[in-house]
Parts: C-alpha cells; structure tokens; sequence
C-alpha cells in the first residue's frame, strides 16, 4: 500500500496514564496554539473509525485529538456500562492531558457523551459540536426501523451493513460511502482496531438504560453546532430539530441528500463548517 496522503494517518498513538491506573491511547495533531478539539465516536468505533479526510480537514485549523475511551480497543480499563461512565472517562482522559480548555465534539453515541462532558464540566468545554446524535429522552423521536436494529446487531459489520447505516441508498452516496470505508482501510488493515464483546455489551446497555439529557437542554448555554443528515435511519434527524428548541445558544445544519454518515459523505463542508463555529 502506498503512503497515505493524510496527516491523521501517520500522526504516532500516544499514552497517557488516568487516575485510576488505565492507559489512555490517544493521537494528538494538526495545528498547536487553539483549543484542542476533543472526539467521541460512535458505538463500536475506536479512534481508527474517524475518516482521516475529515480529521486532516479539521487540524488544517486546530488541534485535534482522537483517543480510546477506558477498556476501549488500545486503552486499558475497565469498559463504560453506562453513559456517565463514558463522560467520566472522557474527563479522566482530558484531565490526564492536563488541558485546561478544550472544544468537544461527538458523534452519535459520541454526541451524547460530549454533552455529558459539557454538563459535567462546564468550565472546561468552550465548544460543542454534536454530530448524528440526540440529547437522549427527546419526546416523540421516531424509532430506528427493524432493520437498523437487525444490521447494528450483528456481531460483525461488513461494508454493506455500514453503507446501509450511514448512507443514503443513492448513487452518489454510496460511492461516497465506500470512498469513505477505503480510506478507513488504512489504518484498520494494519491495527485491526476493534472494540471487544465485553465492550459492546457495556455500551449497547448504556444506550438502552440512558434516560438522557432533554431536560438538562436548557443548561448548555455555551455556543452549540447540532448537525445530521435528513435520511439517519439510526437516530432521526427530529432528535437535531428538537435540540434546536431547548439549546438557548445553537446552530442546526441538517443535510437533505446524507444519513448517519453525513461528515463522511461531505468532509470538507461539515469541516468548514465545524472550523469556522470553534472560530
């Protein structure tokens, strides 16, 4: 394979030690001298998951860091069963890095757990940016369809069950998706990065038993960016809409031909985006 063109791909996995003697691996790049922006992934990811166009598009600007949650694929630990156990260990992480200010951004289970963050330290998050997601509890959210509960089931995810989750089933967005997983290859081939069973039980009952955060909504009076693609079949783009009625300091960007996978779909946009609110 020849050598990847992104800087997230060659940028060297760090570690740092947490207060309760877990190792956090983490990669810190992109431009120093901002606030470094913080990313919580998805359901099952690791910092491999995180489309290096996208990361490369936001160092551009700042400074970004991607890292392995407690008990998460290259970090030690004992895994999050709850989502107040995923916000802990993110502070844990960023208290480790003795960060004094950071901007968060999450997407999708990520999104919720950066709103913790948020709540839990209001002091320390400047910005927040989230992504695919839903403040947890939002009334009258149309469910998943079956079919997104079947695929997210599965014990491994293939490229089609991806394309499904995240993608519009349109030919441009297709190609765009498997553009996408392609260059997630990189990375994935030589780590085979992977969040174990133990894990993925933890979180998947996280999600199930989470009450949310709606009601807390009010108490997020920093500046907000909630962006989503209109055709999410896994959390629905009202969740996006309904954040918009509660955060007294927000911006909704939804896209009209993009699903879960929007940022993946249209990197440079949602970058620009994303670059000029921690602006």
């Amino acid at each position: 394979m020849s050598a990847s063109p992104y800087l997230a791909d060659s940028a060297e996995t760090r570690y740092v030690d947490g207060p309760e003697g877990e190792r956090f691996a983490y990669r810190r790049f992109g431009r120093a001298g901002t606030a470094p922006l913080v990313m919580h992934l998805r359901l099952r990811g690791t910092m491999d998951h995180w489309d290096p166009e996208l990361l490369d598009l936001l160092a551009a600007e700042r400074e970004v860091v991607v890292f392995d949650n407690r008990g998460l694929n290259a970090s030690t630990g004992t895994p999050a069963g709850t989502i107040e156990e995923m916000v802990e260990g993110s502070l844990a992480f960023i208290q480790a890095l003795a960060l004094p200010q950071v901007d968060v951004l999450g997407w999708s289970m990520g999104g919720i757990v950066a709103q913790g963050v948020a709540l839990a330290a209001p002091g320390l998050v400047r910005r927040l940016v989230v992504a695919g997601s839903s403040a947890g509890g939002v009334p009258d959210l149309p469910a998943p369809p079956p079919r997104t509960q079947q695929t997210v089931g599965k014990p491994v995810n293939v490229d089609e069950d991806f394309l499904y989750l995240f993608f519009p089933e349109t030919e441009e967005a297709r190609a765009a998706g498997l553009a996408s997983l392609r260059r997630l290859d990189r990375r994935l081939k030589t780590s085979g990065a992977v969040v174990g069973p133990h894990a993925v039980r933890g979180q998947l009952h996280a999600i199930n038993t989470f009450k949310g955060y709606w009601e807390r909504q009010e108490e997020l009076t920093l500046p907000v960016l909630v962006a989503n693609g209109a055709h999410d079949v896994m959390i629905h783009a009202y969740a996006t809409y309904a954040m918009s009625q509660r955060l007294p300091n927000a911006k909704v960007i939804l896209y009209s031909d993009a699903g879960h996978g929007f940022l993946f779909q249209h990197p440079e946009d949602f970058a620009h985006e994303v670059n000029r609110f921690l602006s």
